[in-house]
């Protein structure tokens, strides 16, 4: 029996409704919607789901994210085409079944013994020979051999011209026809466990319950009914965020146009979230010791919940998702990045917000994220990169390719506790920022802090690098930006440079280098500007060279003018730090690379675009975790279509089908008999050619 890829054919009704159940039936149009299930599976897995929607913006432009969205590319697996494709594939699947399991079935009682004799000679694999037997004894010792080697035997006697005749009819491998029945069946299974447990439960509760996805903000406790799932909901798989020392039984379903909260029959409180982390910083351990509270009865369970090991109650799956910040509190200090603003302190907590003024201007300062370790691969030292970032194709690039390439080494460190914030204007438009609380070494002896800006969480972090004084701090380089708008001191400090690098009985020279410098520092400083241009730090410097100074010289007038700028800065921050009452730098190697960073910083420090910079001085930290809780029936149903799915593939590829016929007539004479022999297989293999010359060589004694 050939398994059909037609559909079924009705006898009765209108044309086109027996064309559309005969496609529906069909093989090539089960075929036809799995392509179309993997291809929509390809993009669920390149395209990231459930993002907020800016980021597709960013990342494809405004038409294209509008189209996607259209055809729901950023929720694939909820997307109704996908589930309407996977109930069509059910059916399809199930009619396919339908129409062949009686055909399988028939076939697999069929031992087709009325063959008829010339039929035999049509078969690829056949032989015959003389047998001394007469045809009853040869055909019962054929049935009784084939029977010990596993075979099903059936024996039919005929009438023959010459006397009795005997065909012996065998049957081996039905597991092939089986395997076709358990494949298609794990295909409906799997099908019915994804419906089960994706989203169809909850869309018919929005779409026949009046339930509808809750896109505002506010207190949990104040969404309305009509946003919120039952705990008696069969099927769900949302989201549970618990900070250390609370507890929630509220789950959030992320929807592509807001979320549902889904109400659980228990409260998870965290006593403790522990973290463990490798060498390179990536977490090795996540553990949550939780207290499973039931509303009904009042029980309390304590259990642990790891990744890979989740917990269990009420038929309701919890596992480790993640962790994040549960409300820690932050303390930061104010620095001011210019001269109209001043020091002060502000206290806040993770997700909260503080309402900020400067100079009249009203600033939103927002509290977004605390990271306590930071490991950073310093190998490069052409910035920073998180080694928790997973680059495939740097990865294989390092181990394929030719023998003789080398895996560049990494140099991980960790450089210690970080705060991210925004400040946001009274227009609503905000920038990010990420402030490290400790000096890092970048690998030039020179600790610097490092403040981090970016526009949008599209671009990466752009690192202003101010040096560390002596003192670990950030003071000297502060004192050092007051000094350069205080035009008193850097008239001083002029005086200071010029008295030190000239002779003075010659005062024509200090009276030039005078001007020199006064030019300088005045650029540097942005008092003073090119005509048409603005600016100030080294790119005013630069600009006024441009302006005023031939191409051919400024290399060399260049070097004059920055060391005297150097110089000079050098004589301001001494002038800064006696105000403050500290000695002055001594010069030095170590003192030169402190100079030469803090030039640059103050170069950058002009494009800084707030008036202040956040440090980090202090915080509690308070951990949360993030937890996965599911209700899941069908995973059951699943495991079982898998099961069927390997065990029917096995069958349909390993286990031939044969069938073997044996046709025993009277010999010329009547003494001995005349024997026949054929064997068919569904594949014809090198196995089957050495199984019908073992076979015919212990049955009849043929050779070849």
């Amino acid at each position: 029996m050939t398994v059909s890829s037609q559909g079924l054919e009705a006898r009765s009704g209108s044309r086109a409704l027996r064309a559309g159940l005969e496609l529906l039936s069909s093989m090539r149009f089960a075929i036809a919607l799995l392509t179309v299930i993997c291809i929509a599976a390809v993009i669920g897995t390149v395209l990231k789901q459930h993002e907020p929607f800016v980021n597709y913006v960013n990342q494809f432009g405004p038409f294209w994210a509008q189209l996607f969205g259209a055809l729901n590319l950023y929720a694939v697996y909820s997307a109704w085409w996908f589930l309407l494709i996977l109930a069509f594939l059910v059916v399809s699947t199930s009619l396919c079944i339908a129409r062949n399991t009686p055909k399988i079935l028939v076939d697999l009682k069929a031992y087709k013994e009325n063959i008829r004799e010339q039929s035999l000679l049509a078969f690829h694999h056949k032989a015959q020979a003389a047998l001394a037997e007469v045809p009853e004894a040869a055909a019962r010792r054929i049935g009784g051999q084939l029977g010990g080697a596993g075979w099903k035997v059936r024996l039919q006697p005929r009438e023959t011209p010459a006397g009795p005749g005997w065909m012996v009819a065998a049957k081996a491998g039905a597991a092939n026809k089986l395997g076709y029945l358990a494949a298609h069946s794990a295909i409906v299974l799997v099908c019915l466990g994804g419906l089960l447990d994706g989203d169809l439960i909850v869309r018919a509760q929005m779409w026949l319950g009046g339930k509808t996805p809750y896109a505002g903000g506010g207190l949990i406790a104040e969404v309305k009914p009509e946003h919120r799932l039952s705990e008696r909901n069969p099927t769900f798989r949302g989201n549970l965020m618990v900070a250390e020392g609370t507890q929630s039984s509220i789950a959030i379903l992320s929807q592509s146009d807001g979320i549902l909260l889904q109400e659980l029959p228990f409260a998870i409180e965290l006593k403790k979230f522990i973290v463990e982390y490798y060498e390179t910083g990536m977490p090795k351990l996540f553990a949550s010791d939780v207290v499973i509270h039931d509303k009904a009865t009042g029980e309390k369970r304590e259990a642990r919940v790891e990744v890979n090991h989740p917990a269990s109650f009420k038929g309701i799956e919890i596992y480790q998702s993640s962790f994040d910040d549960g409300g820690s509190r932050v303390k930061l200090q104010a620095l001011p990045m210019r001269a109209a603003t001043r020091p002060f302190e502000v206290e806040g907590v993770i997700g909260g917000s503080t309402e900020l003024s400067n100079d009249n201007e009203k600033l939103t300062l927002e509290y977004t994220a605390l990271r306590v370790i930071n490991v950073e691969n310093f190998a490069g030292l052409g910035g920073a990169v998180d080694v928790r970032k997973v680059d495939l194709r740097s990865a294989l690039d390092e181990r394929l390719g030719a023998g003789h390439k080398t895996v560049t080494k990494k140099a991980l460190r960790n450089i210690g506790p970080s705060v991210s914030y925004k400040l946001r204007d009274a227009a609503g438009q905000a920038r990010e920022f990420n402030n490290y609380m400790l000096p890092v070494d970048m690998g030039d002896g020179v600790p610097v802090f490092l403040l981090g800006v970016r526009e949008t969480p599209a671009e990466p972090f752009r690192y202003l690098r101010v040096p560390a004084d002596d003192q670990g701090e950030m003071q000297g380089f502060l004192r050092l930006r007051a000094a350069l708008d205080d035009a008193a001191l850097r008239e001083r400090a002029v005086q200071r440079y010029v008295a030190k690098a000239v002779d003075p009985a010659r005062p024509e020279l200090a009276e030039q280098l005078k001007v020199s410098a006064t030019r300088a520092l005045a650029l540097f400083a942005g008092v003073e500007a090119v005509p048409g241009r603005k600016g100030a730090g080294l790119q005013a410097v630069a600009d006024f060279m441009e302006a005023n100074v031939p191409e051919a010289e400024r290399g060399r007038a260049g070097e004059v003018l920055i060391r005297i700028l150097s110089g000079v800065l050098f004589e301001l921050d001494g002038l800064a730090r006696e105000r403050a009452g500290l000695k002055p730098l001594v010069p030095g190697d170590k003192t030169q690379g402190y100079m030469t960073q803090a030039v640059l910083a103050l170069s950058d420090a002009q494009l800084y675009p707030a008036p202040m910079a956040l440090q980090l001085k202090d915080f509690t930290q308070v951990q949360a975790s993030v937890f996965q809780v599911a209700r899941a029936p069908g995973k059951t149903v699943v495991y079982l279509g898998c099961l069927l799915l390997i065990l029917g593939v096995f069958a349909m590829l390993y286990v031939r089908e044969r069938r073997l016929w044996v046709w025993l007539a009277p010999a010329e004479g009547g003494a001995g008999a005349q024997a026949r022999m054929a064997l068919s297989s569904n594949r014809r293999t090198l196995d089957g050619d050495r199984e019908f010359a073992r076979l015919k060589d212990q049955l009849i004694g043929a050779k070849e």
